[in-house]
């Protein structure tokens, strides 16, 4: 049985549509979609709340009180003096090092001189003539015993004389 009711025919349950207008099929609900979009929408909304949060505490460390500027005053003060003392004190250290060096040095030098002065006052003097003037010209002997007088001297290295040796 055929029935033809505005454009359309119907044979035994099924329809289909005389012309270029066909009928919209509706399509389940992709509920995969609407919760990749409910995520992707809920990531942008976080990130949105971060950004916001990032540039709240951006502007809080940009603002500065008086006493933190005073603070970071005195710090950068306090700094600076002891870089300053510091400095100082290595350049003093190293003129110091630098005159030990030199004085050093001079001692060095006035040794070999005092070296040099010992061997020629000894190469000059000819200790057996000086014997031999003593003895003939000047009439010096040695010492006899009885002449010689020897002292002991307590846990010091040294003794001072402070008045006359005793002649027995």
């Amino acid at each position: 049985m055929k029935n033809q009711t505005a454009g359309r025919t119907r044979t035994e349950n099924q329809y289909y549509v005389d012309g270029n207008t066909v009928r919209r099929m509706e399509a389940a609900p992709d509920y995969r979609r609407q919760q990749r979009e409910r995520i992707e929408r809920e990531k942008q909304e976080e990130l949105r709340r971060r950004k916001r949060a990032a540039r709240r505490n951006q502007e809080r460390a940009l603002r500065m009180s008086r006493s933190y500027v005073a603070f970071l005053t005195m710090a950068v003060v306090v700094f600076g003096v002891f870089a300053g003392s510091y400095i100082k004190v290595q350049s003093s250290v190293t003129a110091r090092m630098k005159n030990i060096a030199s004085l050093e040095s001079q001692i060095s030098d006035l040794k070999a001189e005092n070296d040099e002065a010992f061997k020629r006052i000894s190469n000059s003097v000819d200790l057996d003539s000086v014997r031999e003037r003593a003895m003939t010209e000047l009439g010096m002997t040695y010492a006899k015993e009885a002449q010689i007088i020897y002292y002991s001297v307590g846990e010091d290295d040294y003794m001072n004389q402070f008045g006359e040796i005793p002649s027995k």
